[in-house]
């Protein structure tokens, strides 16, 4: 006897871009996520403005449920996104977009649940062993304009849990005397320094201006998409040199993390994590994964992998969905 399917629309709300998608789950799980359409935050009032050109789109109807994720906290009365004008009432989600069920999640959340759910096929090997536990928790950490942090952990039933966290907030701690020396140069400007500023997107920046000023080089001009530009392309020797360097503080970061939560295996996500996947690779990360001192045997075992789906903050999000009103 196989399950009743059930539509919904997942929706993906970052400060730049809100990605929508029609999707259909049977029995817990994802079935399908159709192409997503994608709006410039920028260009559309709101969440609601937003379904309303998708429901546009789609003279059939939307169906009347939503999986909704979003880039911060949702336990607040009212959400604010730091690089654009929308804001979310959680409270008013179902009036506005006129849905009979909905989940509301952060987006690190939504990566967790794709993670859990996602198949073997969309994950690449970085590091450790090739086994991957049955159960257990799984540290997932991303770089794209912040550093996310989640805890997915399996149980031995096939059930799992998925716990958000701020861990990328947690501070920075630098693991040879370059480090220190960038530490220095960046708390210029940053007197706390957490490891986000220096595992993020916009942190090769700074990781460029403090090599530059370290070896006497000159800094290349770009913001930091230009400046990653240059470092996969190898045109600017700063650029390449400032993202070894990060690929390395990843991997540090990334051993701490699963030394917090218990770790039995780990997850890299986000956009520039699958961008640069060669890179980190080809890179000191693993080395700096496993750099714990006495727990070197332990993080040893633990098995990294990078997940390679092409949307998983919609699959995450309509996998959330399932799992509560599957």
């Amino acid at each position: 006897m196989t399950s009743e399917k059930k539509s919904l629309v997942t929706i993906d709300v970052g400060g730049t871009n809100a990605r929508f998608a029609l999707a259909q789950v049977a029995g817990g799980k994802v079935v399908s996520v159709a192409e997503p359409t994608t709006f410039a935050t920028g260009s559309v009032a709101g969440l609601a403005a937003a379904w309303d050109r998708f429901s546009a789109a789609h003279p059939e109807g939307l169906p009347r449920a939503a999986a909704i994720a979003v880039a911060g906290p949702v336990s607040a009365d009212e959400i604010r996104f730091t690089n654009s004008h929308w804001v979310i009432r959680p409270a008013g989600i179902a009036a506005e977009l006129g849905v009979d069920e909905h989940v509301l999640i952060n987006d690190f959340e939504a990566v967790g649940h794709a993670v859990a759910a996602a198949g073997n096929d969309h994950f690449i090997h970085l590091a450790g062993p090739e086994t991957i536990p049955d159960a257990g928790t799984t540290t997932i950490t991303g770089p794209g304009t912040g550093l996310g942090v989640a805890a997915l952990v399996r149980r031995t039933d096939g059930t799992y849990r998925v716990q958000p966290t701020e861990g990328g907030h947690i501070g920075f701690a630098p693991e040879d005397r370059v480090e220190e020396q960038i530490l220095s140069f960046v708390r210029e400007s940053l007197p706390r320094v957490s490891v986000e500023r220096m595992c993020s997107g916009p942190a090769i920046l700074y990781l460029a201006e403090a090599i530059a000023r370290i070896e006497g080089l000159p800094m290349p001009s770009g913001d930091d998409r230009e400046l990653w530009l240059s470092a996969i392309t190898q045109s600017d020797p700063v650029a390449v040199k400032a993202m070894e360097r990060f690929c390395r503080i990843l991997g540090a970061a990334a051993g701490d993390l699963a030394l917090a939560h218990g770790a039995n295996s780990v997850v890299i996500a986000g956009g520039l994590g699958l961008r640069i996947k060669d890179q980190i690779i080809a890179s000191g990360f693993a080395e700096r994964f496993v750099y714990k001192g006495r727990f070197r045997t332990l993080m040893e075992k633990i098995p990294v992998r990078l997940i390679t789906h092409p949307q998983p903050g919609l699959f995450g999000a309509a996998a959330a969905y399932a799992q509560e009103h599957g």
